[in-house]
């Protein structure tokens, strides 16, 4: 994305110091920035510039701010999220002043762009419709990360009194509904896809704004902002209550409707749900090996069917690099790759058996001895190297699950290495202590023993000397495979199970090479009528989202509008006990980290010194 700050945009971010600052009376370089096509296109740009960098994990927190991925203690940035460490004197991936600076850029492009004189009415109008949803995308991330904001829908002139400029915090759903009504006016004017990927790749599309409004509406009903009892001592210093106190079912109806007419949307722009065609591949692949690149390729395929916002701005390059570990023995020395990002224990106890049900419930796997020791036969070499000794845990999986993590003793295909006919070629994982990728060894980086595989593109070769080629990729903002698991959980809370909800979960569930919703319950689990129920269903969707879109930095906004987060965020990070060399001892369980969440965790404290500018800001509950 070309990046560019107008001349009198700069003025602006040099002068103000935060969101409070008016807009300076500066005619002359308003003039001159909205003077010609080309200059007023430069600020269309400077207001996509403010998007976050989805999938990068110093700008995005769903990344390492919660319990999904885990590093070494001494990194910061939104990792003091996931250790606890925020307070309101200085926050932790502080977001207030940059999103409401863009949406005051966003103000300032849409009050001057009708004086361009040179440009056609058509692609006026799509500027329009483009900043207009950009304005409504930053007022959501606000609302995500603060709760209820200051709903600046247009700017303070320079004149303006003290008093004008101390805003006050909207109710939550004014909140929401003023994002909504700004999607609105944005959609019939954007264009339903984009012609030319090579030079617009990213910028919002009639499939865009819809799959985001579904997405608005969908938070908008949960239970974090759609009758949140916790909340009940938020109010305004002028008794304003800022979050509703019941929780209304009209919502998810709202939510249903915006999410089917999104789903249309991306279908009648040809979405469709990813599957790989190894037609280009020199090997004949097993069925085992083309679902795995399926669930890989979902994020890694820069051209994928079913993206339906990709960040462009995210460099997917350095996060390859920060994941991959040293696979190859000949090149244990390599600089290049570090292997860090570590899926806790919790994690990849997640995922499912595989039979499609939780471990904990199906009743052919042995959940009591998950962390016994158990040797790779002939019929797991394509997980589990043969004869190689891991967990009972890492075998009998989902594919899911050995296409996102990398364990001890673990398969990793591709790197270089293709033919899955010959297993014993293929890369494999060794995390013991003093094993290549264990503790003990040049640029160790698991702390917890597995290793994060399905953001590394299956293409990227690790060679000689501190070469590594990567096959770059645009992380999704929002995709296809999370609009339908949106639809299902919005129709089961509006309307309880359905042959509808069904559907759409087992379009995903197939897709990963899984049975059926109800044949799995049926035939496995221990409680086979979980499915049939509103609660049950519930907990069905949860899990098949938080699998289905692992690592991709959604968990973290999930487990908090679910209200799960308290649950979730209150468990101990654990991983194998990397100092033993013996798997008896190995596979051990260890405490890595005891995280702490409360009520006051579901929201960023407003920074304290923002508050001494603006009394009329109420602090978050609990700071």
């Amino acid at each position: 994305m070309y990046v560019f700050l107008t001349g009198g945009s700069l003025f602006y971010l040099v002068a103000c110091r935060n969101y409070l600052d008016v807009v300076p009376d500066n005619v002359a370089t308003l003039e001159s920035a909205f003077a010609t096509r080309q200059e007023a296109k430069k600020y269309l740009y400077t207001c996509y510039s403010y998007l976050p960098k989805n999938g990068d994990i110093d700008d995005d927190p769903g990344m390492v701010g919660g319990d999904e991925l885990w590093r070494f203690s001494s990194y910061g940035g939104y990792f003091d999220l996931a250790q606890g460490y925020q307070n309101k004197v200085n926050v932790s991936g502080d977001r207030w002043q940059r999103y409401f600076r863009a949406i005051r850029d966003c103000n300032i492009f849409l009050d001057n762009i009708e004086t361009v004189p040179d440009l056609q009415p058509m692609e006026r109008r799509r500027w329009i419709s483009e900043v207009t949803f950009l304005k409504a995308y930053y007022n959501f991330y606000l609302v995500k990360m603060y709760g209820p904001i200051p709903l600046i829908k247009e700017n303070i002139p320079i004149n303006a009194d003290r008093e004008q400029t101390r805003v006050w915090r909207s109710p939550v759903d004014s909140c929401f509904d003023y994002i909504v009504e700004l999607i609105n006016r944005a959609i019939p004017d954007l264009p339903l896809t984009i012609d030319d990927p090579a030079s617009e790749l990213g910028r919002i599309t009639q499939v865009i704004a819809m799959s985001i409004k579904a997405k608005v509406l969908v938070y908008a009903a949960s239970p974090l902002f759609n009758g949140n009892t916790s909340e009940a001592g938020l109010k305004n210093i002028d008794g304003t209550q800022l979050f509703n106190q019941t929780s209304l079912k009209s919502k998810w109806d709202s939510a249903v409707i915006a999410c089917k007419k999104a789903i249309d949307i991306c279908r009648s722009a040809g979405l469709e749900l990813y599957y790989y065609h190894p037609d280009f591949q020199q090997f004949d692949l097993s069925d085992t090996i083309v679902t795995q690149l399926t669930i890989r390729n979902t994020i890694c395929d820069r051209t994928n069917s079913e993206t339906i916002w990709p960040n462009s701005q995210t460099n997917s390059t350095s996060l390859q690099q920060l994941i991959t570990p040293r696979l190859d023995p000949s090149n244990l020395d390599i600089v290049a790759i570090h292997g860090q990002l570590s899926p806790p224990l919790k994690i990849a106890e997640m995922f499912y058996s595989n039979h499609g049900v939780p471990i904990t419930e199906d009743k052919t796997w042995n959940y009591d001895s998950r962390y016994s020791l158990q040797k790779a036969s002939d019929s797991d070499k394509i997980y589990v190297r043969a004869n190689y000794t891991s967990a009972h845990l890492n075998f009998d999986r989902e594919p899911r699950f050995y296409a996102d993590l990398g364990f001890d003793g673990g398969i990793w295909y591709g790197q270089g290495r293709y033919d899955d006919k010959n297993f014993s070629n293929l890369f494999y994982v060794q995390s013991k202590y003093r094993q290549p990728l264990g503790f003990g060894k040049f640029g160790f980086g698991s702390v917890t023993g597995y290793f994060l595989k399905k953001l590394v593109h299956y293409q990227n070769v690790i060679g000689q000397g501190n070469e590594y080629s990567v096959t770059s990729y645009f992380f999704p903002i929002i995709r296809l495979s999370g609009l339908y698991l949106l639809y299902a959980e919005a129709l089961n809370e509006a309307e309880g199970p359905g042959e509808e909800v069904y559907e759409y979960l087992n379009l995903v569930r197939e897709r990963a090479g899984l049975q059926s919703v109800q044949s799995s319950w049926d035939t496995y689990s221990n409680n086979p009528t979980k499915y049939r129920t509103v609660d049950g269903l519930r907990e069905i969707i949860h899990r098949e989202r938080l699998i289905e879109l692992a690592f991709e930095g959604q968990r973290f906004w999930d487990l908090r509008r679910w209200k799960e987060a308290e649950k979730e965020l209150n468990m101990p990070v654990k991983g194998w006990d990397l100092m033993q060399e013996d798997a008896s001892a190995y596979y051990r369980p260890k405490v890595v980290f005891e995280m702490r969440f409360g009520v006051r965790d579901y929201f960023w404290p407003i920074k304290e010194s923002t508050i001494d500018n603006n009394r009329n800001l109420v602090q978050n509950v609990g700071w």
